[in-house]
């Protein structure tokens, strides 16, 4: 089987963890702090606070937003569940844009439109690797004078006009097991203020800037030294493995260029992307239908993934959620239905990204 995804970490990640352990000192300490620094300087962003998961990293960065009950967050409907909670973890109320086919992302005319009078924040989804349009987004933040906030889960490394994704408002990272960096579990918010950089550092640490002086009602969002560990080897070769997921990527597109019904990713205009995912469009001239060929390529021993089933709210937990606006999102409710991810990562090698190739034109009958 070739997975959609591989965790593989180097002997220099062992090395470290051992390092913490023999050290004697597991929690949050110098290892924390040396991934802070560097993970700031990858981003381009001037600071970095390093939490415990990405989920933690989107909450704190909206409760720094000082949101009160009634405010909106607008985001999009086609992400991850933690975005959606995080809103709701919050307290505040989660309102939704549309997105566009070609990048997975909000459609910045929709997020305008969206925009009303309890809007307080814009929380734009770095989707699969691509980051949303900021130089669109921006403009609209701005004009409102609304916070923004980032998540850039997937998108680690991604650029827009040469600005790294994560550095336009706040931004928050994941670094789950399976992202393109990890700590296993992780989170990562990056800012340019440097008063907001303080007030995070408070809140993930119970509310203390000191031991037992409390400012503010905080939270135990600390990252470990032992976690840090194991993500500080893997940022000198991140470049070189993005890389290998751009080159997969266009392997991948080149073998499947010529497929009728199949819809592939690009890379927008202006936009770097990092491949977390490749995820086409299973559309409805295709000769199968999207669940057939996952069938299809099970069958071929070729892993892949749908990402994401369904829009965020469309379960029944969400639907009457007095805090949730479920207003139409047609298009990425189409897509949902549409999209497939196919084994991108930095491990595999060109003949597995070849078969990959033949089992989706095998199952196709491409």
């Amino acid at each position: 089987m070739i997975p959609i995804s591989v965790v593989k970490l180097d002997e220099a990640a062992e090395e470290l963890a051992v390092e913490v352990i023999r050290s004697g000192r597991l929690a949050q300490g110098p290892m924390v702090a040396r991934l802070e620094q560097e993970f700031a300087a990858l981003v381009g962003a001037e600071h970095a606070v390093a939490v415990n998961n990405g989920t933690t990293a989107l909450v704190a960065a909206l409760e720094v937003c000082d949101l009160r009950p009634g405010d909106e967050v607008v985001t999009s409907p086609f992400t991850f569940v933690a975005t959606l909670n995080a809103i709701l973890e919050a307290g505040a109320t989660a309102r939704f844009a549309d997105i566009r086919d070609d990048d997975f992302c909000l459609d910045p005319e929709a997020l305008a439109a969206a925009v009303g009078p309890r809007t307080r924040v814009v929380l734009p989804v770095h989707l699969y690797g691509q980051p949303a349009d900021m130089a669109a987004i921006v403009p609209v933040v701005q004009r409102h004078g609304l916070g923004l906030v980032e998540d850039t889960a997937q998108s680690l490394g991604a650029t827009v006009d040469g600005r790294g994704a994560g550095s336009f408002g706040l931004g928050t990272f994941s670094l789950y097991a399976t992202k393109n960096l990890t700590t296993g579990e992780g989170g990562m918010i990056t800012t340019n203020d440097a008063t907001l950089a303080d007030r995070l550092r408070v809140l993930r640490n119970q509310g203390m800037r000191q031991r037992y002086q409390y400012e503010v009602a905080g939270h135990n969002y600390r990252l470990t030294d032992l976690q840090a560990a194991l993500g500080i080897p893997q940022l000198a070769g991140y470049g070189a493995n993005v890389k290998r997921r751009k080159d997969n990527a266009a392997q991948l597109s080149a073998g499947l260029a010529d497929l009728p019904g199949l819809r592939l990713p690009t890379e927008r205009p202006g936009r770097s992307h990092v491949w977390h995912q490749y995820t086409v469009l299973v559309t409805a001239d295709a000769a199968v239908s999207r669940d057939e060929l996952v069938a299809k390529l099970t069958e071929q021993g070729v892993g892949c993934g749908v990402y994401y089933p369904r829009t965020v709210y469309d379960y029944d937990c969400y639907r009457e959620h007095p805090r949730v606006v479920a207003d139409p999102a047609p298009v990425a409710e189409r897509v949902a239905r549409q999209c497939l991810s196919l084994p991108v990562h930095h491990h595999l090698t060109d003949d597995e990204v070849q078969r990959v190739v033949e089992a989706v034109r095998t199952a196709v009958g491409g």
